[in-house]
């Protein structure tokens, strides 16, 4: 069996993800279909971390719209990524995969609180980690939490799973001549205000010198691709 590139990753997808076709709340396809994406990574033999935004059931910003205050919906918002990680870890457990659900918010009757420590330890044991609650503070993304959790796991690689297949200069959907970037530096995205992740994340990532991979995760097989080093999408270092 040849050597793989990574040992560990961290894996982080939007909640619309979850939403599949309907756009709202959690589809039990696109959870199954994900949950057996996962499963292909660990049975290779790669230890995983995940975290999983709340999009698909509330969004902290969108509350703002309607006159909620920016802290109360940002912590509804965290609240919606324990769901939607206590789904997942339902079924990839329904798999066969040993799962834990790790939570910066406290939510013992659902997930373990986040222990850094004791999420190595079950990473060690092959137990797929998902990271929920962000990082338990308002006013940071999931993005900037999962980049945080992938350096404190010792992440060689995050893996961005998206409903595009890599990074583009304009939207795709509305631009037909846009053009894909294979691959970009830490400051390119920056300076170009490419909309891959936050400024937050991004300097995170910069400043630990994390690797990133933004790829289309709907397609059946491109996560275990992206995971063994195969260049899907697009890679940020």
């Amino acid at each position: 069996m040849a050597e793989l590139p990574y040992r560990r990753i961290l894996l982080k997808m939007s909640g619309e993800i979850l939403a599949g076709g309907k756009g709202f709340g959690i589809d039990a396809d696109a959870l199954d279909f994900l949950a057996a994406e996962v499963k292909t990574v660990v049975a290779a033999g790669l230890e995983v971390g995940l975290v999983i935004g709340g999009g698909n059931i509330f969004r902290g910003l969108s509350g703002t719209n309607t006159g909620m205050e920016r802290v109360a919906g940002d912590y509804l918002g965290m609240a919606a990524t324990v769901m939607n990680s206590v789904a997942l870890q339902n079924s990839l457990e329904k798999l066969g995969v040993d799962t834990r659900v790790m939570s910066a918010l406290s939510m013992i009757q659902l997930a373990e609180p986040y222990i850094r420590r004791r999420a190595l330890r079950h990473l060690e044991k092959g137990r797929v980690v998902i990271c929920a609650g962000g990082t338990g503070n308002p006013y940071f993304t999931t993005d900037t939490a999962a980049v945080l959790r992938g350096i404190e796991i010792n992440a060689d690689l995050i893996l961005k799973g998206t409903k595009v297949d890599g990074v583009y200069d304009a939207d795709p959907a509305t631009h037909p001549d846009a053009r894909r970037f294979e691959r970009l530096s830490y400051e390119e995205v920056i300076a170009k205000k490419l909309r891959v992740m936050d400024l937050t994340a991004i300097t995170l990532c910069m400043e630990n010198k994390l690797p990133l991979m933004v790829f289309d995760i709907q397609t059946p097989g491109n996560l275990l691709q992206a995971a063994t080093g195969k260049l899907i999408g697009t890679v940020i270092s």
